[in-house]
This record gives structure tokens, sequence and C-alpha cells, in this order.
């Protein structure tokens, strides 16, 4: 089937289901942690440094070489109206830039990933009946003439039960190298670990392995009915050492998961390090090819848990997206919580393996569109339907949001776009679609007064193409206002909705401002 052939089928089925909802999937009860939630804070947490050192705003550092592959430019419909790309949920990239903000620098902007300052921020989309996804379609025109911001949005359904769950089985890979010693950093990981250790089940199992110049699992998978005081004693021994060997904590972790592998449990590697590798096998492809077999034949996945001032972001997040997983940032305590409470539970069981989400572009009505962000999660379109390529895992009450650039055509009032999001049932791997649609006449007609919750998204775009500064190939999202602008339309916002996580998102935009000297 040719590409126009692909766009007729999905004009004529505008919204549909192609098959049937999910199995039921086991309960997971109620939050992996629970009672976490009292004082907790958002994903939003403002973040400071914690050697109080603030010498001022140095030049932005110029991005890293970009990989060629990269789609940076606009499309044309008439030529491409395809867009395609695995899903993704991290939110590392957002929490890290509020952290180096904080601490008195710029972000590297080859650190900052859009998709993840976007999905920084929970959205109120409709949720499916059953297990699957729902999918939300709209947009709103910006200040550029005929320029839009279309939102795709998809939700799995929020695991509202409190009954029993499948039983947990973590390895924890904690790193204990040199760096790791900075407050914030190893010592979070054993405030957190110990929290975590006190609110798991009695049936649930926990594993840990250390890594600096060498790993040592220094703690086998271990049932914590009986056993809480000798995990409590192993987390309270960790101690920093020298080097970071990055490949060695994940070969050694994955072994370690599969020597204790549970069936019927979740089954679950949690990294958490700096990754600042400096020693052993550096390359997060061949690390995680080396622990091909866990991950595939045991579904075997990767929680990346990210700590410190200085960060090895692009290791961090290649080795969550390669290894079937999400990675987040931590600064300080409640991030932890927020992290070790709410994200890590709803990140434990997945409702889909290797989701894609694609779009197709109505060329009657779409002169040109542009994907912002997911630079490194873009899939040949192609390769939608291949179940064979890597898409994204995700869990029960997440929230997916990409947003596009789109140029319609002037007075432009048809069929824009359809989106679908195809998954597999993480238990059967059966193939599963579901579609949803935007017609340009029913796109808002100000970006501003829009819904908040697509206001928020468009804040968040903004601001992460603002801090792209200097990135000449990337082109600079149309109707983008200045920061002065932007921390305006973000307080607004908060305001009106009492959002925390959201004042935390105008400090930082002022912060930047100040950095820029725009004001």
């Amino acid at each position: 089937m040719d590409r126009h052939e692909e766009y007729g089928r999905h004009q004529r089925f505008r919204t549909r289901k192609l098959s049937g909802a999910l199995l039921a999937l086991t309960a997971v009860g109620g939050l992996l942690l629970t009672g976490c939630g009292e004082g907790g804070a958002g994903e939003g947490t403002s973040a400071s440094d914690s050697s109080g050192h603030n010498s001022g705003f140095p030049a932005p550092a110029q991005p890293e070489d970009l990989d060629r592959d990269h789609e940076h430019s606009s499309r044309q419909p008439a030529e491409d109206h395809l867009s395609t790309f695995a899903l993704d949920v991290d939110t590392a990239s957002y929490a890290y830039a509020r952290r180096t903000l904080a601490g008195g620098r710029l972000p590297d902007p080859s650190t900052v990933r859009p998709e993840e300052f976007v999905n920084s921020f929970r959205q109120d989309y409709e949720r499916p009946d059953g297990d699957g996804f729902s999918v939300t379609v709209d947009g709103a025109r910006t200040d550029q003439e005929d320029w839009s911001l279309v939102r795709v949005g998809l939700a799995t359904r929020t695991d509202g039960r409190t009954g029993e769950r499948l039983p947990a089985a973590l390895t924890f890979v904690i790193d204990v190298s040199g760096s790791m010693a900075e407050p914030g950093r190893l010592d979070l990981a054993q405030k957190s670990l110990a929290v975590m250790t006190d609110r798991l089940r009695d049936d649930d199992s926990v594993a840990i392995v250390t890594f600096s110049d060498e790993a040592e699992t220094v703690l086998p998978m271990t049932r914590l009915d009986g056993n809480r005081d000798k995990v409590h004693d192993t987390i309270s021994e960790l101690d920093t050492q020298s080097s970071t060997n990055l490949g060695a904590g994940v070969e050694t972790g994955y072994a370690t998961a599969l020597e204790g592998h549970r069936e019927g449990a979740t089954n679950r590697v949690v990294l958490v390090s700096d990754a600042l590798a400096n020693t052993g096998d550096t390359d997060p492809d061949s690390i995680l090819e080396r622990v091909a077999d866990a991950r595939r034949e045991h579904g075997i996945t990767l929680f990346g848990v990210g700590v410190g001032s200085d960060y090895g972001d692009a290791i961090m997040e290649r080795l969550a997206d390669r290894g079937d997983g999400h990675t987040v940032y931590v600064s300080d305590t409640d991030d932890a919580r927020e992290v070790f409470c709410e994200q890590l539970p709803r990140n434990i069981d997945l409702t889909a393996r290797d989701a894609k989400a694609q779009v197709a572009f109505d060329p009657q009505t779409v002169a040109e569109y542009r994907l912002v962000g997911y630079d490194n999660r873009r899939v040949a379109d192609d390769d939608f339907r291949d179940d064979g390529v890597d898409g994204g895992e995700i869990g029960p009450g997440h929230t997916v949001t990409a947003l596009y650039a789109v140029r319609t055509r002037p007075a432009a009032s048809g069929h824009l776009a359809t989106a679908t999001v195809r998954w597999l049932d993480p238990d059967t791997r059966t193939p599963h679609e579901e579609s949803g649609d935007l017609e340009a006449r029913a796109l808002h007609d100000d970006v501003w007064a829009s819904p908040e919750s697509l206001q928020v998204a468009a804040i968040a775009a903004y601001f992460a193409d603002a801090l792209r500064h200097g990135d000449t190939r990337r082109p600079q999202l149309p109707g983008r206002p200045s920061l002065e602008q932007l921390a305006e339309r973000a307080e607004d916002v908060a305001r009106d909705r009492a959002d925390e996580q959201l004042h935390d998102l105008t400090e930082a935009i002022r912060t930047a401002d100040r950095a820029y000297g725009t004001r």
C-alpha cells in the first residue's frame, strides 16, 4: 500500500477501533508504595544547587552534532504526509534543566528535549473505558499567519482499583562511584530506598547491585517478608568508592535480575546513577546488547533515575529508551518522593509494549508540518505496523503528548489530520490500534484562548524551544512569545489552576529570561 492509499484509508475511517480492547490485566492494586502521598510534590518540584553556588550565567553551550537522520525541518504532506514516532514518557530533560537553571547555569541545548518538557505536565485527556489508549487530537492557531500548534494526546486508563496486584521483583543498580559522594546523590538514593523498603509488601522482592570500577551484587533477590532489617542494613552500608563502570553495573544488574526472576511477578531493573561513565564500556547500545536476552526473552525492563548537578543525560536517556523503559531526574527529597512514590509505581506494570504513533496529515488542508521534539524516537513510516520494530513501553495512568507545528492552507476548513496509536498487549503481544481525527475548522482561534491544558503544553514547548537558542538547524516554533511574555502566560494559568508545578515552571522561565538578558 503506497502512502496515498494509506492516506485514503485514514480518511475513510476517521475514528475507529481496529481491534478489541486489551485482554484484562491482572489488577495492580493501589500504588506500589502506599502512604507516600503525604506532603508529596509534583514532578515540577523546585530544585536548588546543593552547593549553594550561584556565580551568574555563562553563555549557553553549543549543541552537540545532531544525527543526520533526525527530521528537524518541516515536511510537506504532498510529498510525505505521514509522521511516525515511538511513544515516550521520559521527563528527565525538564527536571534537569530546572536544576541547572537553579544552580546558576543555562542547560546545554543538546540536553533539552521538548517532548520531555511537555510530558512533565499531566493532561486532562479523556481516559479509555477499558485497557488500551484514548486518542485526543486538538489544536489552536498561533500569532504567525496560517500556523497552528496541533496536539496529539494519548492516555491509558487510570487504575483506581485497590485490590491485589502482582508482586514486584525489583533489582536496584546503585552507582557508588566517587562522584556519587556529592550531597543529593548516594545519600538521596539511600533515603529513597529505605522508604521503599518500608512501603513494599511482604511478597515483594528486592535485590541490590552496586558499581564503581567493578560491579557487585550486595543483596541477591530477597523476599521482604521477615527480611526488611537485612535490606535496611544493606542500604545503610552503601559507600562511595572510585570510578564509574556503568556498563558493568547494568550487566551485573540484569544478571542478578535474571537469576532472581520471578514468574508471575513484575520484574524490573532500577538504575540510580549520575551516569558519568568513565571506565569500561560507555556505549549504551553495546551495554544493552550484552543484556539483550534478559530484556527480550524475560521482559525485564529498565527504569532510570538520574541524580547530580553534573549528569550524563545522553547516556541515561539512551539506556532507558533502548532498554524498553523510562528515565526521570531527581534533585531533592521532594523529587525523590514523587519518583519513588508516584512515578515508579506507574512504571512498574505495563499497559502497552512497543507503542508507536502515526499522524497522517491531509495534503488538501496542510501545507507543511513539523513534529516538536521526539528527535531520537522517530520511526520509519513503513515500520509503523512492523511489530518487530521497537516502540515505547507505557503503564497504567499515563498520558503522552506530542505537539506539531502545522501550516494550514489559506481558508482551509476540512479534514486536517488522523492520529493512530498502535501497541502490543504486554502479555499476549496481540496488536491493537486506536485513532482520532481533527478538522481544520475545529482549531481554536488563539493558543492563549484555548483550554488551559493546551496552553500548558504550548508553554512547555515554547520554553524548551527558547532554551535551544543558538541551534539554527531547528527552526523556531511559530508564534513563540518572548520569555517574559511566556512567564506571564504561565503565571496566569498557574494562578487559575492553583498549580504549584506551574508556579515552578514560571520561576524557571523567569530565571532563563534573566540569564539571556532579554528584559
